[in-house]
């Protein structure tokens, strides 16, 4: 037996049949290797998501993936919102029906950061042979990612020098299923989210509030698991298990969008009610 595979069988989370799902009014979900499967977006991934919409509840986005992404899934998918570039921008409609576009920084400060990341990234990528910017860092605003499993193929011990490397100048780093995300800052996915749930929808996120879920994957949803006490991991969280500082409580029997789809049959099947409206941005 492997650590992850002891380190997960002795700490375990539960079954979604243990959840309770009747209050939840919204999703918010990592895409990469949660919505995705094998890096596609399956139709039947897609129609859960139709299926989750017109139950009532509403889905947002919460990625590491870069605006531009964001951009055109905020346009063409039926979600509320997309946080980005591991909540760095925002990406949602106003009441009025318009794009809106919210930043975790000023416009100053983000070009002052960028500057400073991009010599970091740089010195870093020359640091590590073998390691190269994703190819859609070319559409970020905020964050640069260096890509260790997409198109890249990186061992554990180039991901680590590069994280180490990174971190020992003050770059925060983010690792999610296939990238390492890189930014200046003190934001991060659930920084975001609270923003976003406090300004768009008028309410907090509540230490045991159980009107939102989150679904997620990887290290990057660390502090999401933690702050949802619906945190859903779909099965492949396991692989990084030993690696993760906050877990989610449950988790679903299939992998990437398999289980994303589990996790919406479930809310489906457990709300009794119609939520409450909430309140548009």
């Amino acid at each position: 037996m492997n650590i992850i595979d002891s380190s997960f069988r002795a700490t375990r989370p539960k079954p979604l049949e243990a959840a309770d799902f009747r209050q939840v009014e919204a999703v918010f979900s990592d895409v990469d290797g949660t919505l995705t499967s094998s890096n596609q977006l399956q139709g039947r991934t897609l129609r859960a998501i139709e299926r989750l919409r017109a139950s009532g509840v509403k889905l947002v986005l919460v990625t590491g993936r870069p605006v531009g992404w964001a951009d055109c899934w905020l346009r063409t998918l039926p979600v509320e919102a997309v946080i980005a570039e591991n909540g760095g921008v925002c990406l949602t409609w106003d009441r009025q029906g318009r794009f809106r576009k919210t930043y975790a920084q000023s416009a100053g400060e983000r070009l002052r950061q960028r500057r400073r990341l991009l010599r970091a990234v740089s010195s870093a990528l020359q640091h590590v042979p073998g390691a190269r910017l994703s190819t859609d860092s070319l559409y970020t605003e905020v964050n640069i990612a260096i890509d260790y499993a997409e198109e890249a193929r990186l061992g554990p011990a180039e991901v680590r020098a590069l994280e180490l490397f990174l971190r020992r100048r003050g770059v925060t780093v983010a690792r999610s299923s296939v990238h390492l995300n890189c930014w200046f800052g003190a934001f991060d996915k659930l920084w975001m989210v609270r923003r976003f749930i406090r300004y768009c929808w008028r309410r907090p996120l509540g230490p045991a509030d159980r009107r939102f879920v989150y679904a997620g994957d990887s290290l990057n949803d660390a502090p999401m698991f933690g702050a949802f006490p619906l945190a859903v991991g779909v099965a492949n969280v396991a692989d990084v298990w030993s690696e993760l500082k906050q877990r989610p409580p449950f988790i679903t029997a299939g992998r990437e969008g398999r289980g994303f789809e589990e996790l919406v049959a479930a809310i489906i099947a457990q709300r009794t009610r119609a939520p409450r409206r909430l309140r548009a941005s």
